[in-house]
């Protein structure tokens, strides 16, 4: 006396939820991904935006757009002075 369940089926539904959850792991590493350079960005701004504050007193300053505040949220220091250095060549 079985279940009456196929074993064919009961592997259709193992690789149906096995596919399941491959499909929710690949959907959810870009969004950490997203989120990361969206911290990034606004990290970079907040110190851009110091930056300016502090070299209002100095004489200088570094626009802040998306470009710039990624530059400076992915690189830190040296992405501040890379701006700094471009912004006094250019």
């Amino acid at each position: 006396m079985g279940l009456g369940i196929e074993l064919n089926v009961i592997l259709a539904y193992a690789f149906g939820l096995i596919l399941l959850y491959l499909i929710g792991w690949i959907l959810i590493i870009p969004l950490k991904y997203i989120f990361k350079l969206i911290i990034n960005g606004l990290i970079g701004g907040v110190v851009l935006l110091a930056l300016n504050f502090a070299g209002k007193f100095i004489g200088f300053s570094i626009g802040i757009n998306p470009i710039t505040a990624l530059i400076v949220g992915f690189l830190g220091i040296p992405g501040v002075i890379l701006l700094l250095l471009l912004n006094y060549l250019l």
